[in-house]
């Protein structure tokens, strides 16, 4: 029976193999359906209603939530590009004091939630703030007299999303540059091209795909924005969906953006699928402390400067001004209630975290016992969700949800005489679906992993013995799986604590979370009560970022 793991399957066993399986693929295929809910949602409403709503949206808002969408990620994909992409070359092909700090240091940006970097960021360069206040103070210039860069507007937050961004493209373009052929570029060096010609003509086509795979990543997080959008007045797809479903009740309005939106997105999952192909690992990889180019000591003090740069941008600022901020005696008073929506945020995490870890690990061991195309696709469909953007999954769940509410409720009435209203919209059972959908990707890549790593024999050897699927996972994986599923937990309970726009959009009246308290603080200008609840924000995100550094190094 052992050889219903090995390459090649007698049709028999095939068979048997298939029918042994439909259980679990059809688990799979529930998970699939229940992702792929949000979308096949939005493309279903969107149409109904008529050209009327599309035709409104055309004449007022609409030109302008396409050319503030496509011109934020321009500026903030070319940013993080330029600067993750010269980093990541810095590191890893010259040597340099700090370099091995600031290899690490690098992707401490990604820590940083982008919204409240963006609130950091106008503290420190609106007209009232400490930037401005000491260059009046050192010039004596008045208002009017100087010229200073506008922070909230659309280049102030394309800067402050670049900066938080850019450790994708750096991430990936560094692991690429590190697994180049070294005899390719030293023979492109002994023919007579200088390092700078190299790099364009070796080095950088080789690591285009990898490069272009972390710029993806950071188009899909600019897309996907919400709270720099909003706290800067930029009218993009998320805000106006927001701002449609919310403060305008138009239903229509914002599934017709939601749909539109919806078609970026698939643009940008299928650039970073196609991305994924042709990498490949060199057999002549240098060392770690072997430099591909030798820098002059000039050229080391500018390369230790353009990578400590990005760092003082992307983290030590906002960090610190933040820390400023959450030692102030009114941030302390402020704090007092902070269990309130600390609270909020960890029962939401611990049911997103469960339940994500339980698809999870359903979906990588029906993967491990089936080879059908269905189920492949199934495992495709469930981990899209982390390509959705907050405020697009969350309208294209209310849509159906809203309408198998009314008919619960209905039903409830008639038969159990019911009187109590809608019984799933605005109930946490919603935001937890609609946050486990976001990032059940989080968690599959992790358990998938973990369970590349235990040899099939050991299934085998149990199967032998006479033990069912079921207990094959509770007795032999599930143990084996632990860190994974740690991680996998982990990871999925950061994400849920930081994410902003479903959850404004989805949660209950009476719950709030540390993001949505930060938000609304923000918004209202009260950020030296904010900080605290946005210090741990952040102190959440660096557990993500240095198990990536761990796993990132050159």
């Amino acid at each position: 029976m052992s050889l219903r793991h090995s390459t090649a399957r007698p049709a028999s066993a095939q068979m048997t193999f298939a029918r042994r399986l439909d259980g679990w693929s059809m688990g799979a295929l529930v998970l699939a359906a229940l992702a792929a809910l949000p979308i096949v949602a939005i493309l279903i409403s969107a149409p109904s209603g008529g050209f009327e709503a599309i035709t409104h949206l055309a004449r007022t808002v609409l030109g302008s939530y396409i050319a503030n969408t496509f011109a934020l990620m321009a500026m903030a994909g070319t940013l993080a590009l330029v600067v993750g992409t010269t980093c990541a070359w810095l590191v890893s092909a010259t040597r340099f004091p700090g370099r091995k700090v600031l290899a690490w240091a690098l992707v401490l940006p990604l820590a940083v939630p982008a919204y409240i970097a963006a609130y950091l960021y106008a503290d420190l360069l609106d007209f009232t703030g400490p930037v401005q206040s000491a260059l009046r103070s050192a010039t004596g210039l008045s208002a009017g007299e100087y010229w200073f860069p506008k922070i909230r507007s659309l280049a102030g937050g394309a800067f402050v999303l670049g900066i938080v961004l850019y450790p994708y493209v750096y991430l990936l373009g560094r692991a690429a540059f590190a697994a180049q052929s070294v005899s390719q570029f030293r023979a492109a060096r002994s023919l007579g091209a200088r390092a700078t010609r190299a790099f364009w003509r070796v080095a950088l086509p080789a690591a285009r795909p990898a490069i272009a795979g972390g710029l993806a990543l950071v188009l899909m997080e600019v897309l996907a924005d919400f709270g720099v959008a909003q706290y800067f007045a930029i009218p993009t797809f998320s805000t106006g969906i927001f701002r449609s479903w919310l403060a305008m009740g138009d239903k229509q309005a914002a599934l017709k953006l939601a749909a539109m939106m919806l078609l970026f997105v698939i643009a940008l999952i299928i650039l970073e699928a196609r991305t994924r192909q042709g990498r490949a690992v060199s057999k002549d990889a240098r060392a770690d402390d072997e430099a591909l180019v030798q820098l002059t000591p000039i050229g080391k003090v500018l390369a230790m400067t353009l990578c400590t740069v990005p760092v003082l941008l992307g983290f030590v600022i906002p960090a610190g001004h933040l820390i400023s901020m959450a030692v102030s005696d009114a941030a302390i008073g402020a704090a007092g209630d902070l269990w309130s929506y600390a609270s909020g945020s960890l029962w939401l995490g611990l049911g997103a975290g469960f339940v994500c870890v339980v698809a999870a690990l359903l979906l990588a061991f029906a993967k491990a016992r089936s080879e059908s195309s269905a189920v492949k696709a199934s495992i495709r469909v469930s981990t899209l969700g982390y390509a959705l953007p907050g405020a697009l999954l969350a309208v294209g769940l209310l849509a159906p949800l809203g309408a198998a509410d009314i008919a619960l409720s209905r039903f409830a009435r008639d038969v159990f005489g019911y009187s109590g209203g809608l019984v799933l919209t605005g109930t946490g059972a919603v935001l937890v679906y609609a946050l486990s959908v976001r990032f059940l990707t989080v968690a599959y890549n992790s358990v998938d992993g973990g369970m590349s790593k235990i040899p099939p024999s050991l299934a085998a050897a149990a199967r032998s013995l006479g033990a069912g699927p079921t207990r094959v996972l509770t007795r032999i994986y599930a143990p084996l799986l632990s860190p994974s599923l740690a991680a996998a937990a982990a990871l999925v309970f950061i994400d849920t604590v930081r994410e902003l726009p479903a959850t404004l959009i989805l949660r209950p009246f009476n719950l709030e979370t540390l993001a949505t308290r930060t938000y609304r603080l923000a918004s209202d200008e009260r950020l030296v009560e904010a900080s605290i609840p946005a210090l741990i924000l952040l102190a959440a995100g660096l557990i993500p970022v240095l198990l990536l550094t761990r796993t990132g190094k050159s």
